[in-house]
């Protein structure tokens, strides 16, 4: 018997009922107004300009009253303002580009790792199969300690690596926004795995000669989420420190993480990893409201660590042999949609349309009275973003969420590609995603961009922004000399 072929012009009437369902409801407030000013207006047209004048006369005002309800006006709108919470504008940022010295193709990757590992060919053979999975591309960098044979992980070279990075994005930052370390108000560092003394915070209060009265921050060991745990931090401090600048600081130092062992779980890491930072100005001063890119509206942040699973799934520890690296569970994925699904849950309501929320609420009503087999809904998060800034972690990380969220390949490109250019520069990367979409051109002025971010611990956070201008296609930053060349095609195994 021949395959039924699906009714098209069916799911054509569906689509439509949706699209009509999702502009009633979204504007029901409006629908609802408009026939009562109508009848209001008809009325009044009604009446005639004598009856109104007349109507008009016949109200007595009493002085008392009339100071009395300006005095309450005037107190209630006192009170609303000043318990507002501050508006926090993203003033602009900048990407740290690696130079071509540091890159590495998979060729040079694969013989290092066979030099370094010759006496377990077994392990050179599994990141091999890693890499050739992993969407990444052949323009990645690593810092250059990795790359001596073998590599010379000392904390020398990681302090280098660090400057390299921090200042190179910090004195981008400065020249692009015009401004001066002494108006830097707050700082915050976020490196996971390189935590020496003095801190990174403390590096830039010495390089750049800020004020003794910075307040700085230095956070470590929170994972690849860490950029919008920043963010948020920034947030809280602009709320309590009026007329202030900001500035965060996100990135992770590879040099003493390379792992030299032999224990696959610790191995993929090192095929994920590269170089990567960014600097980020925020602001609540009003005077920066016109030139600011984006204004924040919105983070949420979700902490898995109660649970034993998720505390343990991305771990640092020794091997057998006493070499300290990452361990990434085999659980990881699942534990990551456990996460992101309380994330989502947290977030929807801030930002969903009334049309998804109703269907959502109806959704989980019929899977509790009436039969828990019901499939439940995923809300369309479509109608409330224009962009998504998926944590570029890794191929399955993007894979998993566009499935989860069902996300077009449009929407998860600026991930992939900067997985591709630059790989998984940890807490940075969603900056990297950013000047992606800029760089193309698509960042327009009412724009809402989601941030969503995965860490140890386990975490799953999100950052929701709102466009505050049209961006004109920048003439600089890390995709300025390649951004031509992409989206480009990512097979699903390339074979070294």
């Amino acid at each position: 018997m021949p395959p039924i072929l699906p009714d098209f012009s069916n799911s054509v009437k569906l689509k439509y009922v949706k699209l009509g369902y999702q502009y009633l409801v979204n504007h029901i407030l409006t629908l609802t107004l408009i026939p009562i000013m109508a009848g209001i207006l008809i009325e009044i047209l009604r009446l005639g300009p004598g009856e109104i004048l007349t109507l008009w006369r016949s109200l007595h005002f009493d002085l008392v009253q009339i100071l009395c309800s300006a005095f309450l006006i005037i107190f209630v709108a006192t009170v609303y303002f000043m318990s507002k919470p501050r508006t926090v504008f993203l003033v602009d940022y900048a990407c740290y580009k690696p130079p071509v010295t540091c890159r590495v193709p998979f060729s040079t990757f694969m013989e290092h790792s066979r030099l370094i590992l010759k006496n377990n060919p077994k392990s050179v053979e599994f990141q091999m199969r890693i890499l050739e999975r992993s969407g990444l591309g052949e323009e990645t960098c690593l810092p250059p300690a990795i790359h001596y044979i073998p590599p010379t992980p000392t904390m020398e070279s990681a302090r280098g690596e660090a400057e390299l990075v921090i200042f190179s994005a910090m004195d981008s930052l400065l020249q692009k926004t015009g401004l001066k370390p002494k108006n830097i108000d707050i700082l915050i560092v976020n490196c996971s795995l390189f935590s020496p003394t003095p801190s990174l915070s403390a590096m830039v209060i010495n390089k750049y000669k800020l004020r003794s009265n910075i307040k700085s921050f230095n956070l470590s060991g929170m994972g690849c989420s860490a950029g919008v745990i920043s963010i948020d931090l920034a947030r809280d401090l602009l709320q309590v420190h009026p007329n202030s600048n900001a500035v965060v600081i996100s990135t992770e130092i590879i040099t003493p993480n390379y792992y030299q062992g032999n224990e696959r779980a610790m191995l993929l890491p090192n095929c994920l990893f590269r170089m990567g930072g960014a600097a980020i100005l925020l602001s609540n001063r009003r005077s920066e409201r016109r030139r600011a890119k984006y204004r924040l509206v919105h983070v949420v942040r979700t902490h898995k660590g109660a649970d034993d699973k998720a505390y343990r799934c991305v771990f640092e520890e020794e091997d057998k042999e006493g070499k300290v690296g990452i361990s990434l569970s085999k659980d990881l994925m699942a534990i990551a949609g456990e996460a992101l699904k309380s994330n989502i849950t947290t977030i929807g309501p801030l930002v969903l349309p009334a049309s998804e929320q109703i269907l959502f609420l109806l959704t989980l009503i019929g899977r509790k009275i009436f039969s828990p087999k019901w499939k439940p809904y995923i809300p369309d998060f479509k109608q409330a973003f224009e962009h998504f800034c998926i944590h570029a972690g890794g191929r399955a990380v993007i894979d998993e969420l566009q499935k989860n969220l069902q996300l077009s390949a449009e929407h998860c490109e600026a991930s992939r590609m900067t997985l591709h250019r630059f790989g998984n520069t940890s807490s940075s990367s969603l900056w990297y995603e950013m000047g992606y979409i800029e760089a193309k051109g698509r960042m327009k002025k009412g724009d809402r961009i989601w941030q969503i971010a995965f860490g140890s611990g386990f975490k799953c956070n999100s950052a929701v922004w709102k466009c505050n201008r049209t961006i004109k296609t920048p003439v600089d930053g890390p995709w300025a000399d390649c951004i031509d060349r992409y989206p480009v095609h990512i097979p699903e195994v390339v074979k070294l």
